[in-house]
């Protein structure tokens, strides 16, 4: 995105791509505004209709981080049709679809390609009103910082690809992967959020960099409040990562600064490269605890306090 030539400014254009943010925001009339998002990747999972399930939720993220609500995808699809049995490529779809009918919206197309390695995803169009988006930018100092799904997924789904876990785990990791961050997004609806983000690829620590850097604060993280998906300490205590968390570390050195107590491991589950992760909130402190109670009682979703933000500092991010 920040290699995009610039374009001729839109007014009606209200979220582009000047702040990496989740997706784009058109405003089309005075009270509705046109999301638009795309992702998509090869499988993280073996099963074909968990993977449909989890890209689904994946793409529709971008949606939901934005304040809106998902209303038509259209199916992105490289596939080796030639060398792969079709009937995995109908499993992919039907778990797709599945997922997108749970949100609420439908599938009324897309495109696909003959390709020699698997490839899957959504293009998402959402609507919110102009008054209600939710962006990657605007934290301020107090506020408190949430998270809402456990982190260590490409780790998880590294090691899914070296066959190193348990059934159980992965089917833990694959529920947590597949669940949409809609139940969340609309909870956040009732609240007053300063900043939102979905967590995936650049990892908690890149989105986190992203949105505080962007809103021109700091923050303070508490790496033992954050949460990770089982089995995720033990696989980064042996050094398995994909390797887009290590570009993520590397990419993040010179503006993090980690207590010394915190292992390497640890630094390296923090900018994870993720897929279909939660919303990292940046919330008033005075709500966090309200939001979290409604989250746990309606949803049976645990968020968690992760930091605070507070006043810009040499670093942008602090980890204790």
């Amino acid at each position: 995105m920040r290699y995009l030539p610039t374009e001729k400014r839109d007014p009606n254009l209200l979220v582009g791509i000047e702040h990496s943010d989740d997706g784009s925001v058109y405003k089309l009339t005075d009270d509705i505004a046109m999301i638009q998002s795309v992702d998509f990747f090869t499988p993280v999972v073996d099963d074909p209709y968990m993977f449909g399930q989890i890209a689904a939720a994946n793409a529709l993220s971008d949606v939901y981080a934005m304040g809106g609500s998902p209303k038509t995808v259209l199916n992105i699809v490289a596939y080796p049709i030639k060398t792969l049995d079709p009937h995995i490529l109908a499993q992919i779809l039907q778990g797709s679809s599945d997922k997108v009918n749970e949100a609420g919206a439908i599938v009324v197309g897309g495109h696909s390609i003959d390709d020699d390695e698997p490839k899957f995803g959504l293009s998402v169009t959402g609507i919110v009103h102009p008054d209600n988006i939710f962006k990657n930018i605007g934290a301020q100092p107090a506020d408190t910082l949430l998270l809402t799904k456990p982190v260590g997924g490409g780790i998880i789904t590294t090691a899914i690809k070296k066959d190193l876990l348990t059934t159980k785990q992965i089917d833990q990791a694959s529920q947590v992967m597949s669940t949409l961050n809609k139940y969340a997004a609309e909870s956040l609806t009732h609240f007053h959020p300063h900043a939102v983000t979905d967590i995936t690829g650049f990892g908690l620590l890149g989105h986190a960099f992203e949105m505080a850097n962007g809103s021109d604060v700091s923050f303070e993280i508490n790496h033992k409040n954050i949460p990770l998906l089982p089995g995720t300490k033990k696989l980064a205590e042996e050094n398995i990562f994909p390797a887009g968390s290590r570009a993520n570390y590397e990419w993040l050195k010179d503006n993090v600064q980690y207590d010394k107590s915190i292992s390497q491991s640890d630094q390296l589950i923090l900018c994870d490269a993720m897929t279909s992760g939660g919303l990292l909130i940046s919330l008033p402190q005075q709500e966090a605890d309200s939001f979290i109670d409604h989250l746990r009682t309606n949803f049976s979703i645990e968020a968690s306090v992760i930091g605070k933000v507070i006043e810009k500092k040499e670093k942008t991010i602090y980890i204790t």
